[in-house]
């Protein structure tokens, strides 16, 4: 298994020597790389064809974003049986792990990602993930009051070698239960007034599997490691409602902040009846600085789009 750094790849296979402990140390000490003028390295668009490897190393094929330059993998907790204040969780609704790749024009790959991972896994997810030189940016939980404990482990790497990035992903994966995917299938229908929905939100939604979701992106340029990202690689506000019936829905998501923004934001929600969850970030360097709220109702789903969109007019963020 190839080990990951900031700026390419060197050999490992679960021990580590004094020249790969400091290459390890490359990518969880937030090294930068930029472009000759200083700006942060920009995405190269890309083809679904360019990502067939890593899709196979992966184990499964992923979406590519609709200006070609992020491939995006997900791997959903279909197998995890999850409760959250007497609600049945979804797997599209809060139990979703991806991998977001990019390439970019000096020839390296990124990758972000987030896996939904039991109380039991989590430590071997976070040796795995150490020992393939795969940074930890973050672990959190999503959902309170939650039945079983489940939590969520972001990780980051930069390579030159993209096919070595996703088989060392496909490792740590491979620490958690995860299923293989399920085939394709229609999403069942929303019962919910979603024209209300997304009038009340001020934007389109879509349903993914039944559940109805949101996303906005921030309006300014956002980096990390001296790259570019985008709102594909999970630097978004992604707002979902799960119907539990008679016009309710559970809400669940993250909304994306800078540091001004983010009392604003818990002023908003609290107006609204929503709960705080969690507050925290997702990469150890980005710029600029973010913070993620993760947050939760179960009420009439037009009351509580109307609240969101209070909370989403409180950040400095447009509809995807």
């Amino acid at each position: 298994m190839a080990a990951l750094v900031a700026g390419g790849l060197v050999a490992g296979c679960g021990t580590t020597t004094m020249g790969q402990a400091a290459d390890l140390a490359a990518v969880h000490g937030g090294h930068q790389d930029q472009d000759q003028q200083g700006q942060p390295i920009d995405m190269v668009k890309t083809t679904e064809a360019d990502w067939r490897a890593v899709a196979l190393a992966l184990g499964r094929p992923g979406k590519l974003s609709a200006d070609g330059t992020v491939y995006r993998v997900g791997f959903s907790r279909t197998d995890l049986k999850v409760t959250s204040h007497g609600v049945r969780i979804k797997p599209g609704f809060a139990l979703g792990s991806y991998a977001a790749f990019a390439r970019y024009a000096d020839g390296s790959t990124m990758v972000m990602g987030d896996l939904v991972v039991t109380e039991p896994e989590l430590p071997k997810v976070t040796d795995a993930l150490q020992r393939r030189g795969i940074a930890q940016t973050a672990v959190h939980k999503h959902l309170l009051a939650q039945e079983p404990d489940v939590w969520w482990s972001h990780l980051h790497a930069v390579g030159r070698d993209p096919v070595a990035i996703a088989r060392a992903v496909r490792a740590v994966l491979d620490q958690t239960a995860t299923p293989a995917p399920a085939a394709p299938s229609s999403p069942p229908p929303i019962n919910l007034d979603t024209s209300a929905l997304e009038a009340a939100m001020g934007a389109r939604g879509s349903n993914d599997g039944g559940i109805y979701k949101f996303s906005f992106a921030r309006k300014e340029t956002i980096a990390s490691h001296g790259r570019v990202i985008s709102a594909a690689m999970g630097v978004n506000t992604a707002l979902n409602f799960q119907p539990t019936g008679g016009g309710k829905a559970a809400i669940n998501g993250d909304l994306v902040m800078t540091a001004g923004e983010v009392q604003k934001v818990i002023q908003a929600l609290r107006a609204g009846g929503i709960d705080i969850v969690e507050l925290h970030q997702h990469a150890l360097d980005d710029e600029p600085r973010l913070f993620y709220m993760h947050f939760w109702a179960n009420a009439d789903a037009v009351r509580l789009a109307r609240a969101l969109r209070a909370a989403v007019d409180a950040s400095a963020v447009k509809p995807v």
